[in-house]
């Protein structure tokens, strides 16, 4: 038996192992559908695979070690503790940062899990969020955005997220966090966010998703049926994958799959990066416009839970879009671009960190923790599937190979709620923000692995 699983794998290997052509990458327990159903692979030999973008990933830094990311993180900065974002600060293995990194750019690895966007870079931002060793210290988001701005991101994907309340008083987005977001506007940056994994039953308001001019994400399955634990906003923007999404623990050799509008968030955000690899001179706003005149099952009125719809990257970049189609997330914020427009400086020159009276940034979360698939396990499983597949390969010649539908995700579980689209003015006051599904909650978005940024 031993000698014939040997063989078996050894075959396995040959014929149907990670990265063959027009395979969906990923486990077979957590496949990447959304590769399937966006044509990736036609988008990738098209030449649009996010070459020569940034995308700034501010959460809990990212392990730049692990060999699946070499040479895509690039150097970024730790609000919390010195250094570059280079290392993921959660406490938890999942590694949330690291975790939203390799679903945006990993080459494939463990497991095969695969980047939607391989080409692009990601400048990693730590900042202190619950679940990590840099948990209590001042908040520093709106410094955090502006540094991005200010250094080179294309887009700035924020996974992570902080519950607002009205009995905390003051407005739903702080002011400081949403003149950061006016800044990186008006440097051509998309800013997507997650709208939280609080929905229906808690279902909190949560910034930054709830801030002006922030594409805010929520999460569905692979059938397209939105995900109970994604918030229902009437700010949401739109809805894109984020259940079984599986990805890189900040542990080398191991892997995570889960689920959350952090992983729905990373995925569009990595969207945004193939978009502007194909329109490299288009502005922030009309690489918006493409995406939202280009979703499926699309809305004119945003719904609490699907917001305008379902992202359809390989529409948003093949078809054809009126230079006036409608973009209400732009145009919600136009107005306040306008008055507030005022002379770029130098340096980053930042805000006083966002402590909101000395508090830390602990009320911001990353979410619930992800489904832990130990490398042990993993490879068994994997090599299992693989000789199954090989053997099959051999006795049915010709026979088309399908891949098993996605069984319990290898990571965090729930993390994209959808969110509403805030109005200028008052809002609900502040409070423990979203985080992905991953363990404890982060910082980062909410609900999307363990104790990470969501």
């Amino acid at each position: 038996m031993r000698r014939f699983a040997a063989a078996v794998t050894g075959l396995a290997l040959m014929f149907v192992g990670p990265g063959l052509a027009g395979a969906t990458p990923g486990p077979a327990t957590a496949p990447e559908y959304w590769f399937d159903s966006w044509h990736v692979d036609q988008l990738w030999r098209s030449g649009v695979r996010g070459q020569g973008v940034t995308i700034a990933e501010i959460d809990t830094g990212v392990n730049a070690s692990l060999p699946e990311l070499s040479g895509r993180i690039l150097p970024g900065r730790d609000f919390g503790e010195q250094g570059n974002g280079q290392v993921d600060r959660e406490l938890d293995t999942f590694g949330h940062g690291t975790a939203m990194a390799s679903i945006m750019v990993a080459r494939p690895g463990v497991l095969d899990i695969t980047g939607l966007a391989p080409d692009a870079k990601i400048l990693p931002i730590a900042v202190p969020l619950n679940g990590t060793s840099e948990s209590g210290r001042p908040g520093r988001l709106p410094d955090a955005i502006r540094w991005a701005a200010n250094h080179g991101a294309d887009v700035i994907n924020l996974s992570i997220g902080g519950k607002r309340y009205k009995r905390d008083g003051g407005l739903a987005c702080p002011d400081d966090e949403q003149q950061a977001i006016y800044h990186a506007l008006r440097r051509n940056v998309v800013v997507v966010a997650s709208v939280g994994n609080t929905g229906p039953t808690d279902n909190a308001v949560e910034e930054p998703a709830v801030c002006l001019g922030v594409v805010a994400v929520g999460a569905v399955d692979a059938a397209g049926t939105v995900a109970p634990f994604s918030g229902r906003q009437p700010y949401l923007t739109l809805i894109a994958p984020g259940v079984s999404v599986p990805s890189l623990s900040r542990v080398a050799g191991q892997a995570y799959s889960g689920d959350g509008t952090s992983q729905a968030a990373a995925i569009t955000s990595a969207a945004f990066a193939l978009l502007r690899s194909k329109f490299p001179h288009a502005r922030g706003r009309e690489l918006v416009t493409r995406v939202l005149a280009t979703l499926d099952a699309h809305r004119r009125t945003p719904s609490p839970a699907y917001g305008y719809g379902l992202l359809d990257t390989y529409r948003a970049i093949t078809a054809q879009v009126p230079a006036d189609a409608p973009n209400p997330v732009y145009d919600a914020v136009a107005p306040f671009l306008a008055a507030a427009r005022a002379p770029r400086p130098r340096e980053p020159s930042l805000p006083v960190p966002a402590s909101r009276d000395g508090a830390s940034t602990g009320h911001y979360e990353v979410g619930s923790r992800p489904r832990l698939h130990s490398p042990q396990v993993l490879i068994g499983a994997g090599v299992a599937i693989w000789g199954l597949a090989a053997l099959i390969v051999l006795v049915v010649v010709g026979a088309r190979r399908r891949r098993p539908a996605p069984a319990d995700p290898i990571g965090p579980a729930g993390d994209v709620p959808a969110r509403p689209r805030p109005r200028p003015g008052p809002r609900p006051g502040p409070g423990p923000g979203p985080g992905p599904s991953p363990s404890p909650g982060l910082g980062p978005s909410s609900g999307d692995g363990p104790a990470p940024p969501g």
